[in-house]
């Protein structure tokens, strides 16, 4: 090798040349300034093994060995140093270590400037080859490090939604997951349609972009988000993010403590589900807290709709669905049978007369609050298409 005589003298000063190379580094790339990030020492090392790996080509030949080079590009991965600066630096040290052959070289008579060009393209070529090892190795660290992220994220997430975190780690969890240790939170529920493919596509860019952090979590049939709400606004700004999506989503009422997030995530998948029939957009569960109720005990609510309305649910199916539509109406008006009427386009004496009818058929006085809140849950009992053993009036009326 040309070269060799040039090469073994820089091996034998190589610590002292490693050490400029570091230093030259952490003063040229920002990011290899903090201690923190990346020590001296290591920098050192890596300097030297690469260096090494160069000089020990140059003065013996062979296949290049990219193994010191791969293990920088993967340890720059594990701290955290950009690619870009990775690679800046390793540009740098190569520069570095170019001047340092040049002025070994110029001591050396059989050293000709020919024979330094000609070598010059050798070294650049082993250099990029070198750079590309370390880039290699650096995406492929990266990559596995962020597999690994996204599935211990999504583990702590699952742990959150199904409370198997304990106490003494849920501010771990609040932390790796880059939540506040305290609320309020909400939780949010959509029904995928298409297994693996969320509903909520754009959602958690969103929240953040709006400064509201979220921990997310995909199911074969649902798309889960636990979101902090840090400000009196967040709230409507969350529900105008999960909106645009013209998914499906359900919204809890907010909490504040992670421990609380199981029921939570119950309180979202009943506003989910209920009222039946409804199309996109969000339905919070503080909305409608009791029909929230009735849909997260259906056999009870069934029992209750049988026990009131049954004899309005035997009649023929137009006067039943008369008499149902116009206990909607009336309830939607806060029991104003004028509001009502002009809601049905109906006479208020002809809405009073039907009001009548269902007290007869019952046995209850709507005037009674007891008596109005029992037709009230069992007609959001019949309202749900689900609903079993209910005869004809399980359809929508």
């Amino acid at each position: 090798m040309i070269l060799a005589g040039v090469a073994a003298t820089l091996l034998a000063g190589l610590p002292e040349l490693g050490e400029r190379m570091a230093l030259r580094i952490r003063a040229d790339v920002e990011a290899y300034r903090d201690e923190s990030l990346i020590t001296l020492d290591s920098l050192h090392r890596s300097c030297t093994a690469n260096a090494d790996l160069i000089l020990t080509h140059l003065r013996v030949g062979g296949a290049p060995d990219a193994s010191s080079a791969r293990e920088t590009g993967r340890l720059r991965a594990e701290q955290g140093v950009p690619l870009a600066d990775t690679l800046h630096a390793y540009r740098i040290g190569s520069q570095l270590l170019w001047t340092a052959i040049l002025a070994e070289a110029r001591t050396r008579p059989d050293v000709s400037d020919d024979l330094l060009l000609t070598e010059s393209a050798e070294f650049w070529a082993l250099s990029g080859l070198y750079a590309e090892a370390v880039a290699v190795a650096y995406r492929e660290a990266a990559a596995e490090l962020t597999s690994q992220g996204q599935a211990r994220r999504s583990a702590l997430v699952e742990a959150l939604f199904t409370g198997t975190v304990t106490d003494r780690t849920l501010w771990e969890a609040a932390r790796e997951l880059e939540l506040p240790e305290h609320g309020p939170y909400a939780v949010a529920a959509a029904k995928a349609d298409t297994p693996g493919e969320g509903p909520l596509t754009g959602s958690e860019t969103a929240l953040r972009q709006a400064n509201l952090p979220s921990a997310w979590r995909l199911l074969p049939d649902e798309q889960l988000a636990l979101i902090a709400l840090p400000t009196a606004a967040a709230e409507a700004t969350c529900l105008r993010v999960l909106r645009r999506t013209r998914a499906r989503v359900g919204f809890s009422p907010l909490f504040h403590s992670l421990r609380d997030t199981p029921q939570a995530l119950r309180f979202a998948r009943l506003a989910l589900a209920g009222p039946a029939g409804a199309g996109p957009g969000v339905a919070r569960f503080d909305d409608n807290p009791l029909a929230m109720v009735v849909a997260a005990a259906p056999e009870e609510a069934t029992h209750l709709m049988e026990l009131v309305l049954r004899p309005l649910l035997d009649l023929p199916a137009a006067e039943r669905a008369r008499l149902l539509r116009t206990l909607e109406h009336w309830f939607d008006a806060a029991g104003s049978a004028a509001a009502a009427a002009r809601s049905l386009f109906v006479h208020p004496n002809t809405v009073r007369y039907r009001l009548r009818r269902v007290e007869e058929l019952t046995g209850r006085s709507l005037s009674d609050p007891r008596a109005a809140a029992d037709i009230g849950a069992a007609l959001l009992a019949v309202r749900d298409p689900g609903r079993v053993d209910a005869g004809p009036a399980t359809t929508r009326y």
